[in-house]
């Protein structure tokens, strides 16, 4: 676990350092972290609740990456497979429940949305369905639905811890990333 902690302290120092440096991002354009946990009031909370979730936001940073180069992914063979209108392809099942998250999330207008995207209000679970739906389209790139669908089964278990303010052990951290680099080097996104 030290090796993690040490990788991924060294990994913000260096962020820092090119911050402190004039490097301007989207991030850091506008308001600057110590100005974002004021405004959050993270000051008064728990030392020990922050500093685990703070440990944790690295992991979200993986899982939410992984999450959305998927499907990206799966927008992008379906575009390319059958057309700009491939959602109305997409099973019953789970583009009614996709669009009517999207549709109360239209409705609160004061608050941001996942995006204009249907497949934005996918889980993973739906995106191995597409995929099933559509195998021959997707094995090309997948070439073994179960594995993936093994790969996204574990995803998600430590998506879910972080995601309900849980802690993954470094264990859970290790397999997270095994399984990661794995979906990387078969399929490459």
């Amino acid at each position: 676990m030290d090796n993690i902690y040490e990788f991924v302290f060294r990994g913000l120092l260096t962020e820092e350092a090119l911050d402190r440096n004039g490097r301007k991002t989207i991030r850091t354009a506008s308001i600057s972290d110590i100005e974002m946990a004021e405004t959050l009031s993270i000051p008064f909370l728990d030392d020990e609740f922050v500093s685990d979730a703070k440990k944790m936001s690295v992991v979200f940073i993986a899982v939410a990456s992984f999450e959305n180069s998927v499907r990206d992914l799966v927008s992008g063979i379906m575009l390319e497979s059958k057309g700009e209108g491939w959602w109305d392809s997409v099973a019953k099942g789970i583009k009614e429940p996709a669009l009517k998250r999207m549709k109360a999330e239209e409705n609160v207008k004061w608050h941001a949305q996942r995006g204009q995207n249907p497949i934005n209000y996918t889980t993973l679970a739906n995106l191995v369905a597409i995929m099933r739906h559509d195998w021959e389209t997707f094995e090309p790139h997948i070439h073994n639905l179960e594995w993936a669908s093994n790969v996204f089964d574990a995803i998600e278990r430590s998506r879910n811890v972080i995601m309900h303010s849980g802690t993954l052990d470094k264990e859970d951290i290790e397999r997270l990333g095994i399984y990661i680099r794995d979906w990387i080097k078969q399929v490459g996104t």
